[in-house]
């Protein structure tokens, strides 16, 4: 497998890293786009991968699959493209699909052009629950609350806990658009991103992201509880959001499959 970036920050490297210089996972990343010369341009050295600045002559490189590992902004900019080159696609930046014109959209061109489009579960799970327990309709209410550092959050420092939020999973990824994309994924995979409700506390006297989330409907009830750690290079990151993007290329094309 041939696998394209789009991206040159925290995940690109560490997928760089596991693919290109450990081989942990099957597969090689040849191909990567970005804006940043100077940072492309020292990973092309390093790790031996093909560096881009013209989208357009990265998309034709000899790539299978492209990871969109970037922000919610190139995400749209370049999807719709990648779905008409006929290429699957992994996106991380889950905001991207907030619009739900946008998404309908997608799916379309995405089923037209027989290309997948991968959602990876990030930060939490639970997904496939609440798929399940949603696929008749019988799910009835989905919440979550999650708790991060200040500085994860972008905000200056703070001498206690506090509730900074409490609304939708829409009205969350608009206010929050680069860390609180797994409320938007939790909304995608259950009951839309106006009727999840969220969460966000900012906490000083913690160093690790947690995510609660709460489910009830016609199968009983669900609560889980995710502990993360960041990625020591970006505090913003979930390390376990990285993960999960190996975890489905590692995944794609497997004859049997766990979960949906």
């Amino acid at each position: 497998m041939k696998i394209g970036i789009i991206g040159t920050g925290n995940i690109a490297t560490y997928l760089l890293e596991i693919f290109n210089e450990e081989k942990q996972v099957e597969g090689k990343v040849v191909s990567l786009f970005g804006r940043n010369s100077e940072v492309g341009e020292r990973l092309e050295q390093q790790y031996g991968v093909a560096f881009y600045t013209d989208f357009q002559a990265f998309l034709q490189s000899s790539i299978d699959i492209v990871v969109e590992a970037a922000t919610v902004e190139a995400a749209v900019q370049y999807m719709r493209q990648i779905v008409e080159n006929k290429t699957d696609l992994i996106v991380s930046s889950i905001g991207a699909l907030k619009d739900d014109a946008f998404l309908r959209e997608i799916r379309v061109l995405a089923e037209r052009n027989e290309v997948t489009i991968y959602l990876p579960s990030g930060a939490i799970g639970g997904l496939d629950l609440l798929q399940s327990a949603n696929a008749i309709g019988g799910l009835h209410d989905v919440r979550i609350t999650t708790k991060k550092s200040p500085r994860s959050l972008g905000m200056e420092s703070i001498k206690e806990a506090a509730v900074i939020f409490e609304g939708s999973a829409r009205e969350a990824i608009d206010r929050f658009p680069r860390n609180i994309n797994v409320a938007l994924l939790l909304s995608l995979a259950g009951l839309g991103s106006e009727k999840t409700r969220v969460r966000v506390i900012a906490d000083p006297d913690i160093d690790r992201n947690t995510h609660c989330i709460e489910a009830a409907g016609d199968f009983g009830e669900m609560r889980m509880e995710i502990e993360n750690r960041p990625m020591p290079s970006n505090p913003k990151t979930s390390y376990l959001a990285a993960l999960s993007v190996i975890s489905t290329l590692k995944n794609k094309g497997n004859a049997v499959r766990i979960g949906s």
